[in-house]
């Protein structure tokens, strides 16, 4: 009997420790209550429970996030602020994803979107506001300095900086009025930067494309298409250059584009599926699309999955398994379980502050 229950005991032991291992946490900064709200998701079986774990007082208005790759760092900035002194933080956690502390810095420009090269070695931001591109050196800590090299296209309304995975280029595209999709030579080792010839990869016209996806083994680059609501497929050539092969529309035939919008887009890891969001600004249609990759890297619409109001923000549990949407006017937190087919399953939601967009999970 004491060898079964210790058997018993010791599988138990090695079940719990398994469930705990499989835990992580989902961070989003807050821009109306200046904090930075940290959740973290305990998968069971088939459901996952979500929790706040912290608020971290961040004491100013954050609204994008990246996480470094390795370290155990998150990088947060405003979207807007005095040129040279707009206000970020780079935040220090724990091994287990919990907080430890923050510092304060300040970036060039208020940036839309931020990410890091595949180096490792510098941050890159880019703006809405004015257009422009930063590239900042990190030091050995993962700690942001003076930018090295900013470009201003006299564009504004960029929306996405993120390298393909060989990290040789930048594509940073703009939408409404400034359409273009800029294509540039990128030096990880130098953070250096150099127009292509072309230099602009010329988007058709009404897409407008928002954020990127890349494909993990083809030479395939994905757009959700703000404008355009649907989705925008192009081929990356050996030097970099971009040409388009899809723009897909997905709305039924003969509804309106009047109020809506397309948002965020997600590649899953093994490179199947794409996710993006479509925000009912003036219309009762906020969905999730979706689209089958095919063994061409091309990509295939396969539905829409309902929303809560204004779906702005997506990121992915570790394991690819789960996909979180962030509502802004929904102001919630929102876990769909990855079906094997693309379908979306509604597992669980978490209520959370109004206008938080972004967010990471690790």
């Amino acid at each position: 009997m004491k060898r079964t229950f210790t058997s018993i005991t010791t599988l138990l032991l090695a079940t719990y420790i398994g469930q705990a291992a499989e835990s992580f946490r989902i961070y989003s900064p807050s821009s109306k209550k200046n904090t930075l709200w940290i959740i973290q998701a305990i998968p069971k079986k088939d459901d996952l429970e979500l929790k706040v774990a912290k608020k971290v007082k961040l004491d100013f208005p954050g609204r994008v996030i990246t996480t470094h790759p390795e370290m155990p760092l998150l990088y947060v900035t405003a979207t807007r602020g005095d040129p040279g002194k707009v206000p970020g933080a780079v935040v220090h956690l724990k091994k287990d994803g919990s907080y430890l502390n923050h510092k304060r810095i300040h970036f060039n420009d208020g940036a839309c979107y931020l990410s890091i090269d595949k180096e490792n070695k510098h941050l890159l931001g880019v703006s809405y506001g004015n257009g422009r591109l930063n590239v900042y050196p990190l030091d050995q800590m993962g700690i942001p300095g003076k930018a090295i090299t900013t470009v201003d296209e006299g564009k504004r309304e960029a929306h996405c900086v993120l390298l393909p995975p060989d990290g040789k280029n930048i594509y940073i595209p703009y939408v409404k009025g400034n359409l273009a999709l800029l294509q540039y030579a990128y030096d990880g080792k130098t953070g250096k930067i150099i127009p292509l010839d072309p230099k602009d990869a010329k988007p058709p016209l009404g897409s407008g494309p928002r954020h990127m996806a890349y494909h993990p083994t083809l030479p395939m680059v994905y757009f959700s298409n703000e404008q355009g609501i649907g989705l925008s497929t192009y081929r990356r050539a050996a030097n970099g250059q971009l040409k388009v092969e899809q723009d897909i529309s997905i709305l039924p035939p003969g509804m309106s584009k009047l109020g809506l919008s397309a948002s965020d887009l997600l590649i899953t890891p093994n490179g199947k599926f794409l996710f993006a969001g479509l925000r009912g600004h003036r219309q009762d249609f906020d969905r999730i699309s979706r689209y089958r990759v095919l063994e061409d890297g091309k990509a295939e619409f396969i539905g829409l999955t309902e929303a809560d109001k204004i779906p702005w923000g997506l990121t992915l549990s570790p394991d690819g398994k789960f996909l979180f949407v962030s509502a802004t006017t929904g102001a919630s937190l929102t876990a769909y379980r990855i079906s094997p087919n693309g379908d979306l399953k509604k597992v669980t939601s978490l209520a959370w502050d109004p206008g938080m967009s972004d967010l990471v999970a690790r």
